[in-house]
């Protein structure tokens, strides 16, 4: 579903993504994980092209690009295949919580503006805040805003949600209602996921993959108990703290 190939990134004479090679089946759910600086962000930026890959190719769903060979119009059918949560929510100020999960319907999609309130407002059931459909999001917690985030990247029925360290941005006790959206959102596997994040627990629970990226290379990926419980890798061993995790 999801294949990327040789996927480098050099910002001028530094090299942050050196030669990944990643496979995700659909409705998988995937953690990215590893020190900070690693280029787990990066990469994410790199699959819907945020950022432009120096070298490698990206794969979703059939569709494939060439990061030398890109074109305008291979960026729109790229981009129209995945969503993304960023760390800082990313809301238009000026917009209420309908209209930000509207926007993506209506101005990329070309959706009727009925037939996109009517989604948009399933999508704020999901999520639980029907009720903050006319607030604007300076009235909301961070991970209302979060949630919020959320639904409007499920709005354009993406093949895969791109999850920038979802709860980074979040007080500590705001973290867990993010994370149990996204825990809901993982059994249902409607769409595949990958998620950058420093919660151990919660890649070990929501996880069918967990990979471990350091100085820009994938160093080794596998089940979460594989990876977290029996890795024979040294430099995984000693980046990931086992004594506070427990087998479910």
């Amino acid at each position: 579903m999801l294949k990327l190939k040789n996927i480098k990134k050099q910002f001028g004479d530094l090299t942050v993504l050196d030669g990944i090679d990643l496979e995700l089946k659909k409705g998988e759910v995937a953690a990215i994980i590893g020190p900070s600086g690693t280029g787990k962000s990066t990469l994410l930026r790199c699959i819907n092209l945020l950022e432009t890959p120096t070298e490698g190719t990206i794969e979703i769903d059939g569709f494939s690009v060439d990061s030398k060979n890109l074109s305008p119009k291979d960026c729109i059918e790229l981009r129209k295949k995945t969503a993304m949560v960023f760390q800082n929510y990313s809301l238009f100020k000026n917009k209420t919580v309908l209209e930000n999960i509207m926007m993506p319907m209506t101005l990329v999609q070309k959706k009727d503006k009925k037939v996109a309130e009517e989604e948009a407002m399933t999508l704020l059931k999901k999520v639980g805040l029907a009720d903050k459909r006319d607030y604007y999001p300076s009235r909301l917690s961070g991970g209302q805003q979060q949630r919020i985030g959320i639904a409007r990247a499920l709005a354009v029925h993406p093949d895969i949600i791109l999850f920038d360290e979802p709860t980074s941005s979040l007080d500590p006790e705001l973290v867990n209602e993010v994370l149990e959206l996204i825990r809901e959102l993982s059994n249902e596997h409607e769409c595949t996921m990958l998620i950058v994040t420093h919660e151990m627990r919660f890649a070990l629970e929501i996880a069918d993959k967990i990979i471990f990226m350091e100085k820009g290379k994938v160093v080794e990926e596998g089940s979460p108990k594989e990876l977290l419980y029996n890795s024979t890798n040294e430099r995984t061993r000693s980046s990931v703290s086992y004594t506070h995790l427990t087998l479910p």
